[in-house]
């Protein structure tokens, strides 16, 4: 008798403009990197068990040093409990819809290669890859629909985790390749999910991503930004149209191909962003790294939250040069290599 086994990957992504409006029912364009990915395994097993990463969640050190050590540099959340709070949340969706779940029971194990810490959508690729893979494993994807999936996996995080996050990532997850969002109020009240629009990745200009080697060694300041926006103040509230608005002037330049405009425009993205959320907030590494590819005549905007950044790439020479200068002070810089559309 064979035994069943099936994997799932999700990759990582990188957003190129719009982004933080779509927290605040803005627009914004994303795109999945393929460079970087986490898969989760499902194989039949007599009962459900689920395995610790050995690197992100360790339980056996050699000493206590080596424990504080680890703690320290990864924190106490690795990725076990998103595989807990993911097949939790799926299980009473599934009972609450009525869905019947016949299959065998299953071990599931993770694997991740995108950084940690750095804005690249790492935990919601984790919480996608194991949803897709237990509506798989049970054979109830016709009960779920790609429109409305990002918002389940966001509810995982919210009120399983308690994990403040948005739905650009998730959309862009679910849906993979290069996608405009537009998260306007009215679209996400009447129905609960925004308008997403897929773009051929032919319109993508070459892209680089760099990002942080040691996130931990910058810490993380919260941003008060979301109490402004509620509060009414006005820059705040004018700085999240202009976002959405580079993202709406974003998608007819790539699809004109005018990529010195999209260049042009991120530069002018993180300027605001600076602006708006303050230097302790973008942290040292944002601010250098941006630093480094400015001395060489090009533009960059942050990829999320973290510390990663996404620009459109130069010729080859001006390309090395700056990743060579990049690579030189600890960052690591790369071709973005987009990823694949996701079939539903």
């Amino acid at each position: 008798m064979s035994i069943k086994k099936l994997s799932t990957v999700v990759h990582a992504r990188a957003g190129l403009l719009g982004n933080p409006s779509d927290g605040y029912f803005g627009k914004t364009i994303s795109c999945l990197i393929s460079n970087f990915f986490a898969q989760i395994t499902l194989k039949e097993s007599e009962i459900i068990e689920l395995l610790p990463h050995p690197s992100y969640d360790p339980m056996d050190f050699p000493n206590l040093g080596t424990l504080a050590k680890t703690i320290d540099k990864q924190g106490y959340y690795g990725g076990l409990r998103i595989m807990l709070a993911s097949c939790k949340r799926f299980y009473q969706i599934c009972t609450e819809r009525g869905i019947k779940l016949d299959a065998p029971n299953f071990t599931v194990r993770y694997e991740t290669t995108i950084p940690r810490e750095v804005g690249m959508a790492g935990s919601s690729a984790i919480v996608i890859a194991i949803w897709r893979s237990l509506i798989n494993w049970y054979g109830v994807s016709d009960h779920f629909q790609q429109t409305t999936f990002p918002q389940l996996a966001l509810d995982t995080e919210l009120i399983e985790l308690g994990i403040t996050a948005g739905l650009q990532d998730r959309v862009i997850q679910t849906y993979g390749g290069v996608m405009y969002m537009d998260f306007d109020r009215k679209y996400l009240t009447e129905r609960g999910y925004g308008e997403y629009t897929r773009m051929p990745q032919s319109c993508i200009p070459p892209l680089f991503v760099a990002y942080v080697l040691d996130p931990s060694e910058s810490g993380f300041i919260h941003s008060d930004v979301k109490r402004r926006w509620n509060e009414g103040e006005k820059e705040v509230r004018d700085a999240m149209i202009t976002f959405a608005s580079f993202a709406e002037d974003g998608r007819e330049a790539m699809l004109s191909g005018d990529y010195d405009a999209i260049r042009k425009m991120q530069g002018k993205a993180f300027s605001l962003r600076r602006k708006i959320f303050g230097d302790s907030v973008l942290g040292k590494h944002n601010l250098r790294m941006v630093e480094i590819v400015e001395s060489f005549g090009l533009c960059a905007t942050t990829c999320g939250s973290g510390g990663a950044i996404a620009g459109v790439m130069a010729d080859p020479e001006k390309h090395a040069a700056m990743a060579k200068a990049l690579n030189d002070e600890g960052y690591r810089c790369m071709t973005a290599i987009i990823g694949p559309d996701y079939a539903w």
